[in-house]
């Protein structure tokens, strides 16, 4: 007996192969993009379709596919198949990959399934008015945020073929990582949409509550020559024409009133305003009076107000008036001629027919016809099998691998750019501590040199330490000035002084007369330039 055993390499190798052969079996069309598109897909030829499509690598990847090489473009281009696929008997399953390595804001990124030429199209004429049995895929623009399931039908009765779009579809996932777009058609009517593998929406293609219109008309519809009798009230209630407005009634009395109980509070100021010039402001040097204006003085909030009621001249504050009620209306009663609502009366629908399942015209071609004002659109792996299963496998083998890789990549540059925020956290609390500083009244002489060396600093983030290390060294000068018993009135700091500042603080040394004399003027024009952020 043990010279009869199977060895087990073998018998997994014979599973390997029966699967193989199943999925092969149930694939009925596969587009993999390793090979170069041309000769294989057509490209249209029509004059409104100039996007460039090209064979390219998924970024990060060794994975070909289909790219929208271009912004602001219509594209066009389509496959045929070897044998039109029929929609009618057993499951067909519609998959395909999108990436979207620049985003998405406005444009399309759909497959069309197109019906056989006979319907009246050619592959170099291809364009938005070739017909087509199901329309599926990404759509954005503004409001539209989709995953289109359209599919076109004949009606029996008109001969016309109407699209009826899926209710309440899934949204775009809009991201630049690689999806993969799944339509499950079921022979009981079912319609399955997978994102990623995973149920986004299911429905019932002879719903109404699935499809706009409806697949299957009502069977009835309200007459268009039924008219609303003239003397139908579809009033429910009505003003009381018995009603009369009170004596008492005072339809001219203010919503508010003055308080006449309101007492002005114990130490209220009334001769000091709620604002007064800022005593440490001066005009600039450089103010010219007929070209500037006259010259104001910024004003600060009256430190005197700070610890009083109030400033100003005091007013009664105002009440709701107790007598206030309005303009008067009549009460409203129950109408007794209500009749309610008018609708037109119902009759039976010329245009009603009965369907056990969609007549669905058989797919002949691939198409992509899009307009986007995005390119890197990347399309790969389109796929048409008559199982779930393998759909399934291609999702496991072509698309999984390639999104762990992105979504491993993008965590970790979500982590780089938290740590970038949580820098610029810091350098904003850096900055607002150094303006406490430079408020400081000790620091007056140097005020206006620290502004500058944080202006520098904001505008330039790199140079944070370097910003923090003089303002430091100006802090610590002026204090060992003041301990060692230095200490000039600011009032009187000349400006032989400020300019010494200049080069304790910024290294940058004045060599001549004129540079003196331009830091002079750049001093003076300064508490114009930071008015309003000293002022907050």
């Amino acid at each position: 007996m043990e010279g009869k055993r199977i060895p087990l390499r073998f018998i997994l190798l014979l599973i390997a192969c029966i699967t193989f052969q199943q999925c092969a079996s149930d694939t009925i069309f596969y587009e993999s993009f390793e090979d170069s598109f041309d000769g294989r897909w057509i490209v249209s030829e029509k004059d409104d379709y100039k996007g460039l499509w090209k064979h390219a690598k998924s970024e990060g990847h060794d994975d070909y596919g289909l790219l929208v090489s271009e912004m602001a473009r219509k594209y066009a281009i389509v496959k045929e198949l070897d044998e039109p696929v029929s929609l009618k008997d057993g499951t067909i399953v519609l998959q395909f990959e999108n990436r979207l390595q620049n985003g998405l804001e406005c444009g399309g990124a759909y497959l069309k399934y197109l019906r056989p030429q006979e319907a009246g199209w050619k592959p170099k004429e291809f364009d938005n008015e070739s017909p087509y049995s199901i329309m599926f895929g990404p759509d954005k623009c503004g409001s539209t945020n989709k995953v289109h399931f359209i599919f076109k039908h004949k009606n029996p009765k008109s001969g016309e073929y109407v699209e009826h779009h899926l209710k309440y579809p899934p949204s775009v996932p809009v991201d630049k990582l690689s999806h993969v777009y799944t339509a499950i058609l079921k022979p009981d009517n079912e319609l399955r949409i997978l994102i990623d593998g995973e149920e986004k929406k299911k429905a019932n293609f002879l719903s109404a509550e699935d499809f706009e219109p409806a697949l299957i008309p009502a069977s009835t519809i309200p007459d268009p020559d039924d008219k609303k009798p003239e003397d139908w009230d579809e009033r429910a209630k009505i003003p009381d024409s018995d009603a009369v407005k009170p004596d008492d009634w005072d339809e001219d009395a203010p919503m508010e009133v003055e308080d006449e109980d309101a007492v002005k509070p114990e130490g209220w100021l009334d001769d000091e305003p709620e604002e007064i010039d800022d005593p440490d402001a001066s005009k600039p040097e450089d103010w010219d009076d007929e070209e500037d204006g006259e010259w104001e003085a910024p004003k600060i909030d009256n430190p005197k107000c700070e610890s009083a009621p109030g400033c100003g001249e005091w007013k009664k504050p105002m009440k709701r008036n107790p007598s206030y009620k309005g303009k008067w209306h009549a009460p409203l009663i129950d109408n007794p001629n209500y009749k309610g609502i008018w609708k037109p009366q119902q009759i039976p629908n010329p245009d009603y027919f009965e369907l056990d399942k969609p007549d669905f015209e058989p797919v002949a071609a691939i198409g992509i016809e899009i307009w986007t004002m995005q390119d890197g659109m990347l399309f790969d792996n389109i796929l048409i099998a008559s199982d779930e299963k393998v759909a399934e496998s291609y999702r496991e083998t072509t698309w999984k691998p390639k999104f762990e890789v992105e979504k491993e990549k993008q965590k970790a540059e979500e982590a780089a750019a938290d740590h970038s925020d949580g820098l610029l956290g810091f350098q904003k609390k850096v900055f607002d501590l150094l303006y406490k500083i430079a408020d400081i009244p000790f620091l007056d002489a140097y005020k206006l040199k620290i502004l500058d060396l944080i202006e520098k600093g904001e505008k330039q983030p790199h140079l944070t330490i370097g910003i923090l290390v003089s303002i430091v060294v100006v802090v610590l000068t002026v204090f060992f000035k003041i301990l060692f018993g230095r200490k000039k009135p600011a009032a009187k700091v000349t400006q032989e002084t400020k300019d010494t500042g200049v080069a304790e603080t910024s290294n940058n040394e004045a060599s001549s007369g004129e540079k003196e004399e331009e830091n002079e003027k750049e001093d003076a024009a300064a508490p114009r330039r930071r008015s309003n952020r000293r002022e907050t």
